[in-house]
């Protein structure tokens, strides 16, 4: 029997769309290329970042790359062998750094933001997910006091939106998280940084809530899209063509391969994120420990302590650098002397970025029976509860509850 709607991604924001859909009453199918919880909503450092709503895309961050990219294990990096490739994303990310495109894009990001935590902890009670979120906060850290100043701009930002902080000397930092190693004068300190147990527990515990209301699951690489006078055909790459009256586009960092069947070309790019899992007693953990000059995070997970973050652009088909996630580790160790780094496993995803850090959240340009839901970046899980509900709206008709012209897809 043909359902209602056909979601392509089992990602935490595919996954979220659907069960957002079923609970309107309609039939829904979900199918991706490996299952349930396979890319990036696995390997996440399990965040719900709703304070964090600077884009990526900033005047700071030009300002700091050049720096970055010489250290091809640093926070930012291009591979030689895909520099070319990116460099037209690069222009368009360049471009979205200037002044009033960056304010736009703060303006939009918070207006999700603020959706996506209004709409999580209903989420969690339907799903029966509550009992896995943490509210444990955030500490950002700083070297020195150019570091802080130059991160003042941001926190003025977040100030004007009534978002909570307090910045902190060595003494209250060391209570918050003891251990630090005195290189780091000070931080600041963010209470509403929400967190997830584990990431990947989570979204497979979705899927299960999804199936268990008669929600499908298919296991299939779909290969291209096309629209009928009565629908949406997707094809597999083994030989099916899956039917629906609409279609959720989720498929993350793949999604604008499928979007360009349908004649779209959308500039999205895969920032490459690598993380070592640590054994859960690794480390007295107590909160999120951001360091933000070295662009990783430390978490604490039910399934262990996490290190991982920074950015390669380097697309879907070059092999892993794991000397980026050994190379973070190794930070880790002399950030936090008490880490003990044995027993980890590494792992490496592909984290979907739009050049403006927004995501891409709106009809597609050749049918009204296709929604884009992609392009992330960083914040999948955090926004995703948020997409979920705008995603359910434009499937049945109703108003969106935000304005979707910043996250348009025919945006570039």
């Amino acid at each position: 029997m043909q359902p209602d709607v056909l979601v392509i991604g089992a990602g935490v924001v595919g996954l979220s769309a659907a069960i957002a859909a079923q609970a309107r009453g309609l039939s829904v199918t979900v199918v991706d290329r490996e299952g349930p919880a396979a890319g990036a909503s696995a390997g996440n450092a399990g965040a719900f970042a709703f304070t964090d709503i600077l884009p990526l895309a900033s005047p700071g961050i030009m300002r700091k790359a050049p720096g970055w990219l010489m250290d091809p294990v640093g926070p930012l990096t291009v591979p030689p062998a895909y520099a070319l490739r990116i460099a037209p994303w690069m222009l368009r990310f360049a471009a979205a750094c200037r002044p009033g495109r960056v304010a736009a894009s703060i303006a939009a990001q918070t207006a999700l933001m603020d959706l996506s935590r209004d709409e999580l902890q209903p989420f969690l009670r339907a799903t029966g997910t509550e009992g896995m979120l943490r509210k444990d906060g955030n500490l950002q850290v700083y070297e020195s006091d150019a570091e802080f100043a130059a991160a003042a701009p941001g926190w003025a930002a977040r100030a004007a939106h009534g978002i909570a902080f307090r910045h902190v000397e060595r003494e209250e930092m060391a209570a918050i998280q003891p251990g630090l190693a005195p290189r780091f004068i000070r931080g600041t300190f963010t209470p509403g940084w929400y967190s997830i147990d584990d990431p990947k527990l989570y979204t497979l515990a979705l899927a299960e809530h999804f199936r268990a209301r008669g929600g499908r699951i298919e296991v299939a690489a779909v290969t291209r899209l096309s629209a009928t006078d009565t629908g949406i055909v997707a094809e597999t790459a083994d030989g099916r063509r899956l039917t629906a009256a609409q279609a959720v586009l989720a498929a993350g960092a793949h999604s604008h391969r499928l979007a360009r069947t349908l004649g779209e070309r959308i500039p999205l790019e895969t920032e490459r994120g690598y993380n070592t899992t640590l054994p859960p007693d690794a480390l007295d953990l107590r909160t999120q420990v951001t360091f933000g000059g070295h662009g990783f995070v430390v978490t604490r997970l039910s399934t262990g302590i996490r290190v991982g973050g920074a950015v390669e652009l380097g697309g879907l088909a070059l092999p892993p650098n794991w000397r980026r996630a050994q190379a973070m580790l190794a930070k880790a160790k002399a950030f936090l002397p008490a880490l003990r780094t044995e027993g980890g496993t590494q792992w490496m995803g592909f984290r979907p970025s739009l050049p403006d850090s927004l995501p891409a959240i709106g009809r597609a340009r050749a049918t009204p029976r296709v929604i884009h839901a992609f392009g992330h970046g960083h914040l999948g899980l955090t926004q995703s509860a948020g997409t979920a509900r705008l995603v359910a709206d434009l499937l049945t008709g109703a108003a969106p509850v935000l304005d979707l012209s910043p996250f348009s897809p025919q945006r570039f």
